[in-house]
């Protein structure tokens, strides 16, 4: 894998790169958040581990300007505050995991690999259209009824996998593990918060919701709009 290390504090970033390189991994090592946000945003990573606390410009900004530039490459962050709204910024900065510190070496690279499992999309999906809504996810192109609607990343995918499921139901745990990788619940209401700005844009200037909240169920993207 060809990893970019974004860790300011030199102990643990040695520490980290020799590991990953044991592991027969490339690295690129950066200690601070202006060179991270630089070489990051040229999205040549197949990951990247990012330390939450960077000088300069910190790891959750770092990882909101990526994301609303399209930048998708997977993003393990790690932190040393490991408290619930902590969490939460990460994960809602864009992060696809997170690790606190201290941590074992070999939880790291499990993690990361965890994070590569998820398989390419296949090219006769890469377009979709339910409706009046189309997606071209190579593009990272949304219109709905030809108007254009600008989604980050994370909305993106929510919005795919209602999309690929038209008129079934998507659960919170579905959600999870396809748009975060999480296999657990991290108890955030980070499912909902995107969501709830899809929502938002989507239905901008129009008089209908296509996306059907079902409680203590899941969500459906109608189909007979």
């Amino acid at each position: 894998m060809q990893i970019l290390l974004a860790e300011d504090d030199q102990d643990t970033a040695r520490l980290v790169e020799q590991g990953l390189i044991d592991l027969g991994h490339q690295v690129t090592r950066v200690a601070d958040g202006d060179s991270a946000m630089r070489i990051g945003a040229q999205d040549n990573f197949d990951v990247v581990v990012l330390d939450r606390m960077l000088p300069g410009i910190d790891g959750v900004e770092v990882l909101e300007r990526w994301r609303a530039a399209g930048v998708s490459t997977p993003v393990l962050m790690l932190t040393a505050l490991g408290g619930i709204m902590d969490r939460v910024a990460g994960l809602e900065a864009g992060a696809d995991d997170y690790l606190v510190k201290p941590f074992a070496m070999p939880e790291l690279a499990a993690r990361l690999t965890a994070l590569l499992r998820r398989p390419p999309l296949a090219e006769s999906a890469v377009r979709l259209s339910v409706g009046g809504i189309e997606v071209d996810l190579l593009k990272r192109e949304v219109h709905r009824d030809g108007r254009e609607i600008h989604l980050q990343p994370r909305e993106l995918a929510l919005l795919e996998q209602l999309m690929r499921n038209a008129g079934k139901v998507v659960t919170r745990t579905m959600f999870l593990e396809r748009v975060w990788g999480f296999y657990f619940d991290p108890q955030t209401n980070i499912v909902e918060s995107h969501l709830s700005r899809l929502r938002s844009k989507l239905n901008e200037g129009f008089d209908s919701d296509p996306i059907q909240t079902l409680r203590g169920v899941g969500y459906r993207l109608r189909v007979d709009d």
